[in-house]
């Protein structure tokens, strides 16, 4: 497709409206991600030779570059109340001064949930030198526990992963340091001043701080932050209290300047050998199945069904039986995630009990302690003892990767290791969730340092956190027009097709074993119940529908691949992809993760002279969703591809199948 061509199709389908007998379609934001407004665009700033964008919903400050070296991935002010959740700020008043060399900006902030409001204000500057200052003021309007007020930094992975560094400590010591390449369990750096490498240094003022590596929640950057975790938490502010703090980076001098080669096309290369075979994909269980709903789950070709039990409370026996008649109607075993108590005999022995009452087809099972404590070897010997010696077992953390990487379990006691993936821990914006994606391989290849040869399985991977493990009190009952807080209203959006392309890559590539998304109905789904969601509840999905993500396991399922070809993005946060290949036959996805349409070409990849191209767009994903049996059956696009490979057009936020 050429430009013109690509341009003529996307003012096509602005002009076009739905048939007059068809149900109306969503709001384009609605199948975007998920909301009934758009998000407003990003503010370009330029300090100097630095480039850098400015969210004003957000209040970050993002992707401070030079030239295409990202030098910082973004600053900015969190509030977080005593259970780590982070109040969202309310940005307003907002002026801008800028010229050819520099810039002044100015905001307010409000962050306000329940008891908590501190009101902050925000001051930016960048200069022709190359200095960027980030200051902000704050005071509570009420008093109310914290466990963290102010500046966080992020330098991003990809670009300080294993490279030297200085720091400065706030007694004015320097040492010599390195970013870790593998994922460190604890804090790289204490004490924090000031941090620099060959091309900026970032100093702080106002507070103490500290680095963590944020790979071990899957975000894809190291996190300078304070207060000092040393320090106990949570904190009482009062009503009043005042806040002051600035981070400033300074690009190093004599550092040539720098400008982007931006290219309007990205490109995705495909590599030249396998990466390894497809995982093995899996779903957790959802809403009741019905009829339908299990027709259209076999569709996907799924390895196994997840179920959680605890022996010993209420639930169990149904939920096990359940889970049975559910695994046997779809046709693939259970992969059963085990919560167990410190002492766990009589719970084992009920499940032995129940097991061969119901006797389901089990082909692993998770064992994790339901107080999240270390496991021991002796622990998981009662466990293997009582499921019988050819159950092969798993263990390491039921939450995220900085669990298992800080309390690793006795590897020569399983036979797989296993921990979770979610990708908003610390920000739940679009762009963090782009960006965290290709943290997801990084936890494999550290897990591997450790797991003795076992392989590893995910489970499971959620849009949100399933639940809090730090929390110190219980969770709060949603109100009648709010979601739960383990419900992301993107989960039934073309958005988060597209995050789902791009994490079956950096798990497929990195070679797990197996991986479990989402669950198979509902909220947290693959498809929507035949009822629906409570009106109230705001939740953008059709009674009876499937979601886009649906789609793009079908892709994967279908297709029967035999292996996983490693494929680069020269623009990994608009644009990821996933390559796979049976036989002589080949199979890519492409996600466009952005707000803008891309123009895309595929290189490396033996297509031949023609493929098929089919779209999960703003065109394609209304149908997609009410009837997708019949999206399914259609083939997409003949297109010949060129010289130089086969170049696409991508609407905002749409999934490509090519193949």
């Amino acid at each position: 497709m050429t430009r013109r061509e690509a341009l003529a199709l996307a003012a096509g389908l602005a002009a076009a409206g739905p048939a007059a007998s068809q149900p109306r379609p969503p709001a384009k934001t609605t199948l975007y991600y998920g909301a009934d407004t758009a998000l407003p665009e990003p503010l370009v700033l330029r300090a100097g030779p630095l480039s850098m964008l400015f969210e004003p919903h957000t209040g970050y400050l993002r992707y401070i570059r030079l030239g295409e070296r990202e030098l910082v991935r973004a600053v900015y002010s969190a509030v977080r109340d005593r259970d780590w959740d982070t109040i969202q700020p309310r940005i307003h008043n907002l002026k801008l001064e800028s010229t050819e060399a520099g810039f002044e900006l100015r905001f307010d902030a409000e962050c306000k949930r329940r008891e908590i409001d501190f009101f902050w204000s925000g001051a930016i500057s960048g200069a022709a030198d190359g200095t960027v200052r980030f200051a902000m003021s704050g005071k509570a309007r009420s008093t109310f526990w914290r466990n963290r007020i102010g500046f966080c930094v992020l330098h991003p992975i990809r670009e300080y992963a294993g490279r030297p560094c200085l720091v400065e400590t706030t007694g004015g010591a320097r040492t010599p340091g390195v970013f870790p390449r593998s994922i460190s369990p604890h804090q790289p750096f204490f004490d924090l001043r000031a941090i620099s490498d060959d091309f900026a240094e970032v100093r702080f003022e106002g507070e103490v701080f500290e680095m963590e590596d944020q790979r071990n929640w899957t975000d894809a950057s190291y996190k300078t932050y304070c207060t000092p975790l040393r320090i106990p938490y949570p904190v009482e502010v009062k009503a009043g209290a005042a806040i002051t703090q600035a981070v400033t980076v300074r690009l190093k001098a004599g550092i040539p300047a720098a400008r982007s080669a931006e290219s309007p096309v990205v490109t995705v290369q495909v590599g030249a050998a396998a990466a390894g075979p497809v995982p093995r994909l899996g779903l957790g269980m959802g809403q009741p199945l019905t009829p339908p709903d299990v027709q259209r789950l076999r569709a996907l070709k799924l390895s196994h069904l997840r179920v959680d039990l605890r022996p010993g409370t209420a639930g169990f026996a149904p939920a096990l039986r359940r889970a049975a008649a559910e695994s046997k109607a779809l046709g693939i075993p259970l992969e059963a995630a085990l919560f167990l108590s410190d002492a766990p005999e009589s719970e084992l022995k009920a499940l032995v009990q129940e097991l061969a009452a119901v006797k389901p087809a089990v082909a692993v099972w998770l064992v994790h302690r339901a107080d999240a404590k270390p496991l021991s070897a002796a622990w998981l010997q009662t466990v293997r003892r009582s499921l019988g010696p050819g159950t092969p077992i798993a263990a390491g953390a039921d939450t995220s990767f900085v669990e298992v990487n800080r309390a690793r379990p006795p590897v020569e006691a399983i036979d797989r290791l296993c921990y979770s993936i979610n990708p908003q821990v610390h920000a739940i914006d679009i762009a963090t969730l782009a960006e965290n994606l290709e943290a997801q391989r990084d936890t494999v290849l550290s897990a591997r340092q450790f797991a003795g040869g076992r392989p590893i399985m995910i489970s499971p991977v959620t849009l949100k956190l399933r639940y809090n493990p730090n929390a110190t009190q219980p969770p709060k009952e949603p109100a009648p027009d709010e979601l739960p807080a383990n419900v992301d209203v993107r989960q039934a959006s073309l958005f988060g097709a597209g995050w789902t392309v791009g994490s079956l890559k950096y798990l497929a590539e990195s070679g797990v074993h197996s991986a479990t998304y989402y669950e198979t109905t509902g909220w947290r789904g693959v498809m929507e119940t035949a009822t629906g969601s409570p009106p109230a509840a705001r939740f953008p999905s059709i009674p009876g529908a499937v979601f886009p993500l649906y789609h793009v396991l079908a892709d994967v399922g279908e297709f029967g691949g035999e292996s996983v070809w490693p494929s680069a993005s020269s623009a990994p946060l608009q644009v990821e992809s996933l390559a796979l290949r049976s036989g002589n036959r080949w199979r890519i996805l492409l996600a466009n993760l952005s707000a803008r349409p891309q123009i895309v070409r595929v290189t490396g990849a033996e297509l031949g002279g023609s493929a098929r191209v089919k779209r999960l767009d703003e065109s394609s994903a209304d149908a997609a969703m009410r009837q997708p049996e019949r999206f399914r059956a259609e083939t997409g696009l003949l297109m010949e591809t060129g010289k130089g490979g086969l170049e696409l057009f991508l609407l905002p936020y749409a999934v490509l199948r090519v193949g």
